[in-house]
């Protein structure tokens, strides 16, 4: 017979033990893997996007980006190392049109400072890919993926081998006709792109951070009214950033510099004189900047809007999400019309596009935190 235990008896501790050990099922049945391993690896690449988007920005700033006439992805990651070698990189871009157009008689000395800030942008696509795959094939080969993340990985990986080919057919815009530039629209697509990278990795990281039994419970708590309006954010801010790309792809910035009016009116002068239609969209410096404007206006109401509704939020962590989200937009309508009326500076310019990477990582970091809302004890 066993012995007879008080009502009142406490639990031995290997009793306490083996109820402990019954937590967490799903977490056990799941395959948790290297979940912070994964998630400090995807930390790195995404530091490393973030100086990708900026030295890309800058290389489009300085006007480098047609310096690089061919389209080498092994091979060229060794620059001129010789004489010869420079002479014939520069041949090759004395051929284009932006050197007939506008840079005729530019030495070879200048002629190297835009190449290595080209050469620099392609070589960090390089490393950016390294770390990728290096990492990737160390956690599948020593299966320290957590289960159902291997996918998902692979789709960064995917996206940023298409990001390398749609930087080619970016340049090889520029490279023939009539043009000085690339073309906008595809100029748009490749910011575009490394965005929709950026926002994978800002995700990811922020899901490999919490265990899935946690997310699956925090799930339940989601407010799904406030996070159908943050989605609606998230494709708000995409399509700014698009426009913004796309006034950077015909220097729409400089065009119109008084505000909040354009030439003293609300709409620019003229906008639809191009034919076809389409291309004033795409072209026209004072209905894509009209465009940018318009966008960033619906974007800021929709985000003070997002922000009210959550101020008495009964959860901390989303309070102070939007709050954080309102904070990088104010500061991105300063630098925007700073920008505006200075007719876009580099410096400037180059400024707002960092502030449009951190409001971009602040939204989708609200979002998540309201899809899956942290759990807090009743005096927080």
């Amino acid at each position: 017979m066993s012995n007879k235990r008080s009502i009142f008896q406490e639990v031995d501790g290997e009793a306490k033990d083996a109820a402990v050990a019954q937590t967490g099922l799903i977490d056990k049945g799941s395959g948790t893997g290297a979940r912070t391993a994964v998630r400090f690896w995807l930390f790195a690449l995404m530091a490393l996007v973030i100086l990708m988007i900026e030295v890309g920005g800058l290389t489009r700033l300085t006007d480098s980006g047609l310096s690089i006439t061919e389209w080498r992805p092994v091979t060229g990651a060794v620059p001129p190392l010789s004489t010869a070698a420079w002479d014939s990189e520069f041949a090759k871009y004395q051929n284009i049109p932006e050197y007939q157009l506008q840079n005729k008689g530019m030495s070879l000395s200048e002629f190297k400072v835009i190449y290595w800030w080209e050469w620099g942008h392609r070589q960090l696509g390089r490393v950016i890919g390294l770390v990728w795959a290096l990492g990737f094939v160390f956690f599948l080969v020593t299966r320290k993926i957590p289960t159902g993340w291997t996918g998902r990985l692979l789709v960064i990986g995917v996206l940023g081998g298409l990001q390398g080919a749609v930087g080619w057919w970016m340049v090889a815009s520029g490279l023939t006709g009539s043009m000085v530039d690339v073309a906008s629209y595809r100029l748009a697509t490749h910011l575009g792109i490394a965005f929709v990278i950026l926002g994978f990795i800002t995700w990811y990281a922020l899901a490999l951070g919490r265990s899935e039994g946690d997310l699956l419970k925090q799930r339940r708590a989601r407010e799904n009214r406030v996070y159908t309006f943050s989605t609606s954010l998230i494709g708000l801010g995409f399509l700014q950033i698009l426009f913004g790309a796309l006034v950077a792809g015909i220097d729409a910035g400089s065009s119109y510099t008084d505000w909040p009016l354009m030439a003293g009116g609300f709409f620019p002068p003229d906008p639809f004189t191009m034919e076809p239609l389409w291309r004033n969209f795409f072209e026209d410096p004072g209905l894509v900047q009209f465009m940018h404007r318009v966008t960033g206006y619906l974007l800021f109401g929709l985000g003070v809007f997002l922000w009210w509704t959550t101020r008495h939020a009964g959860n901390n962590s989303v309070r102070s999400a939007f709050k954080i989200v309102l904070g990088f937009m104010i500061l991105q309508v300063v630098l925007g019309i700073i920008t505006v009326i200075y007719a876009a500076p580099w410096y400037f310019a180059i400024v707002h596009q960092l502030g449009a990477v951190l409001l971009w990582m602040a939204i989708i970091r609200a979002r998540f935190l309201v899809g899956f809302p942290p759990s807090q004890n009743l005096r927080n």
